[in-house]
């Protein structure tokens, strides 16, 4: 270990620009055994693991590094899956310039961070290509139920902990597939679809049954469920697009930013996607506008570079060092071809059935607002208009009305529409619902979600083991 003076930080090589703009597959290469070793043997095993402490997860990092340092790659394996259920994914996607790797304790002293993501994906796909993720052993089966309404990060992870404990779990969801936003809003070159689909397929090997195309309120409604399972978890994320209020909003060809990735994502897993195949939804040969600076936004623009766009141009009302989404992805997509046009907010769409044009105000920086970032102001006079044939919403997500939707109108909600909760027992106002991940704190990272489905599994564990008992008192 401590060879950070002597080694210099080496990502896994990218595939070349042109070649990766033409496919959907992952653009980084894999590590080779040597420089996974290579590159954990860097870590300074400091004291005080700031990398660890700002993982939402908590992965015991170190540990895990000084273990694929030493080529016990099984043991790194058994150290990251204990606190992870799905290392892989997030050894991929989370963005680890703003949380492990960005307060590596020796990318602080100027020796470039331990590329700690790569070296998680490393040694879970490793594992898995040695046949070392297996299915777990259930000690002993237990007659309680726990129904899970979601089957994206939280939900599969929350499932996945009960069902280690022996509960029976069945997970419903609206969609035909599991994986919620991993499977259909993420795009390949980011997370290929095969590494979602074993994970959930291991969850079915462990007896956790799936009913898909279930929508909770009409084939059955929240109280219905909760008769039918001791306990029930809503883990739904938040889909609802957040609007743009400006002229010229109800033209044809401008759409939410979940449309979009969807219909790609669909069409990428061999379906029949209408809106994909008219040409509708498909970016080829247009000049498409997308509007945001989040991760999504950047899973469009790369998206629409890959489906042959004509030219992408994203609109940022903040300028680069104050966007919200990875400074890797966006030097990703700029390398791709996109043309980001910052301190930049559409005033107005144009067009006569269609949108045509986008006219766009110029801003400027002013005072902070309450998030400590300088508030974007108009600049007066500065509008411009950038050709568009097809426009791309990436401003956010806001929750559904789930009170509505699930014929629960008892159901408490914040007046963001999140879902209320117990913060220590993470139970709703009713008896014996549960939830977690983005329903209950926002739009926010998969990591998150996976940590909110552990600590949800702890609390429905307490409050089932807690019915079993006044039960055995009650008899």
């Amino acid at each position: 270990m401590l060879k950070f003076v002597d080694l210099k930080k080496e990502t896994p090589n990218k595939r070349d620009t042109k070649t990766r703009s033409e496919d959907f597959k992952e653009i980084y290469d894999e590590y080779i055994n040597t420089k996974a070793k290579e590159q954990s043997s860097r870590c300074s095993q400091c004291g005080v693991p700031f990398c660890q402490i700002h993982c939402p997860l908590s992965n015991n990092i170190p540990d895990w590094l000084k273990l694929s340092a030493e080529g016990r790659l099984q043991e790194a394996y058994e150290v990251s899956q204990s606190t992870n259920n799905m290392p892989e994914i997030c050894g991929r996607i989370c963005p680890q310039d703003r949380l492990c790797e960005g307060n590596c304790v020796i990318e602080q002293s100027g020796h470039g961070t331990v590329t700690i993501g790569s070296i998680e994906k490393y040694i879970t796909d490793t594992a898995w290509e040695k046949g070392w993720v297996k299915p777990f052993e259930v000690n002993k089966e237990l007659k309680q139920s726990v129904g899970i309404i979601g089957a994206g990060p939280a939900g599969l992870a929350c499932a996945e902990e009960l069902r280690k404990s022996g509960y029976q779990v069945t997970i419903y969801d609206r969609y035909d597939r599991p994986g919620g936003l991993l499977i259909y809003g993420i795009p390949n070159f980011k997370l290929e679809k095969f590494v979602v689909e074993r994970r959930t397929n291991l969850l079915k090997e462990n007896g956790i049954k799936f009913v898909q195309n279930f929508e909770v309120g009409k084939d059955k409604t929240l109280d219905q469920l909760r008769k039918k399972h001791d306990s029930i978890l809503i883990a739904t994320g938040v889909y609802k697009a957040r609007a743009i209020e400006i002229p010229g909003q109800n033209l044809k060809n401008i759409f939410p930013a979940m449309d979009f990735l969807t219909a790609s994502n669909k069409k990428g897993l061999g379906d029949k996607v209408e809106l994909f195949d008219n040409g509708i939804l498909n970016a080829e040969g247009k000049n498409v506008v997308v509007i945001g600076g989040g991760d999504t936004a950047m899973d469009c623009v790369r998206t629409a570079i890959r489906q042959k766009a004509k030219s992408v141009k994203c609109l940022y009302r903040r300028d680069r060092e104050n966007m919200p989404g990875s400074a890797r992805e966006v030097g990703n997509a700029i390398e791709e071809g996109v043309e980001f046009i910052w301190l930049s907010s559409p005033k107005k769409f144009l067009g006569k059935d269609k949108v045509q044009e986008v006219e766009v105000d110029k801003m400027i920086l002013g005072e902070p607002d309450s998030s400590g970032r300088k508030k974007p102001v108009i600049d007066p006079g500065s509008e411009f208009k950038l050709p568009a044939d097809l426009v791309i919403k990436s401003l956010g997500f806001d929750p559904e009305n789930l009170p509505k939707l699930f014929n629960a109108n008892d159901l408490g909600i914040s007046k963001w529409g999140t879902i209320k909760i117990d913060l220590q027992t993470m139970q709703t106002n009713i008896d014996g619902v549960f939830a977690a991940g983005d329903i209950v704190r926002g739009a926010s990272l998969v990591v998150w979600a996976i940590k909110d489905g552990r600590d949800a599994a702890t609390q429905i564990e307490k409050y089932l083991r807690s019915k079993s008992e006044k039960s055995f008192k009650a008899a």
